[in-house]
C-alpha cells in the first residue's frame, strides 16, 4: 500500500460514472472535484470540512460532496478508513433529476454533507456493485438504472410528483409477461409505456408490490422451474430462462423457493 493507501479506479458500466475503491490513513488536503460523489464508509470514520461546514463520517454512513465544493478529509484514530464512491457527471445527474421531477428543472444541491440512513446506504451498495459488474447482461442494467434513480430522489431530497400510471404499467407488465427472456431496459419500459424512467419505477412498485426488475426475475425463475420439471439440464435451463449464468439462477432459486434447482430437478425425477 502506497503512502496515500489503496486506490482502485473500477470500469462503470455506465457512461458519466467513475468507481473509485479506498483504505486509506491518509488526510487530504483541501480540494474539490467537478463531478458530485457519493459514497458509502465500508470501515473507520473521518472528518472534513465542507462547503456545507465541519462533519464526521462513521462506518455506515454515505458521504456527498457537490462539483466545485471545497472540502477535505482525515481520518478519525490510528485505523485509517475504506470507502467506496461514485462520481457522477452533472449532466447526467441534470438528466435523472429532470426525470425525477417529471419536467421541473434539474439545478440542485445535494444539501446532506453526510446521510446517516440504512435503506440509502443499501441502495448505494447495490447500485455500486451493479455499476462494476459491467460483464452482466440486461437484467443488471435494468436493476442499475432503477436503482440510481431511486438512490438520487432520496438522496437529494427531490419533492416527487404523485401521479397515477396504473394503465401504464399495467402495459409494461404485459410487456414483461409476454417475453421475460427479451432483453429489457428502464429506457425501454419508459418508451412503452408514454412515462418518465423513474414513473415506471415508482409506479411499478406500487402496482405490483416489486421494481421492474425484481418482476422480471421472478417471471424468469417461473420460466427456469418449468424447463427443469421438464427435465432440462441446469445450465441450459438458466440460459433459456434469461439468466446471466447457472450460479445467478441458482442463487434467485434458493432465495425465492428455499430449495436449490438442483434439489428440485431431483425431487420432480423421482
Amino acid at each position: 500500500m502506497g503512502a496515500r493507501g489503496l486506490f482502485t479506479a473500477r470500469a462503470s458500466g455506465m457512461d458519466g460514472i467513475d468507481a473509485v475503491i479506498a483504505q486509506s490513513s491518509y488526510s487530504f488536503p483541501r480540494h474539490m472535484h467537478d463531478q458530485y460523489g457519493i459514497g458509502l464508509i465500508d470501515r473507520g470514520s473521518q472528518k472534513s470540512a465542507s462547503g456545507r461546514g465541519p462533519v464526521e463520517a462513521a462506518e455506515g454512513d454515505v458521504i456527498t460532496v457537490n462539483p466545485g465544493e471545497i472540502h477535505d478529509g482525515s481520518p478519525i484514530g490510528d485505523r485509517g478508513r475504506a470507502w467506496r464512491m461514485l462520481y457522477l457527471d452533472p449532466t447526467l445527474m441534470a438528466e435523472a433529476i429532470g426525470d425525477i421531477r417529471e419536467g421541473g428543472g434539474a439545478t440542485f444541491e445535494l444539501a446532506e454533507p453526510v446521510v446517516r440512513d440504512r435503506r440509502i446506504a443499501s441502495l448505494f451498495a447495490r447500485l455500486f456493485q451493479s455499476l462494476i459488474d459491467t460483464g452482466t447482461r440486461d437484467a443488471t442494467v435494468l436493476c442499475r438504472d432503477e436503482t440510481l434513480l431511486i438512490l438520487l430522489a432520496r438522496i437529494s431530497g427531490v419533492a416527487v410528483p404523485d401521479s397515477a400510471v396504473p394503465r401504464a404499467i399495467g402495459i409494461a407488465r404485459d410487456y414483461i409477461d409476454s417475453d421475460p427472456v427479451a432483453p429489457l431496459s428502464l429506457f425501454d419500459l419508459a418508451q412503452l409505456t408514454g412515462l418518465s424512467r423513474f414513473q415506471v419505477v415508482r409506479g411499478f412498485a406500487r402496482a405490483t408490490g416489486l421494481t421492474a426488475h425484481a418482476y422480471l426475475m421472478q417471471r424468469r425463475l417461473q420460466l427456469s422451474r418449468r424447463h427443469i420439471a421438464r427435465g432440462m439440464a441446469l445450465a441450459e435451463a438458466a440460459a433459456a430462462s434469461g439468466f446471466a449464468d447457472q450460479s445467478h439462477m441458482t442463487r434467485l432459486f434458493v432465495r425465492s423457493y428455499g430449495i436449490s434447482p438442483g434439489a428440485y430437478a431431483a425431487a420432480r425425477a423421482l
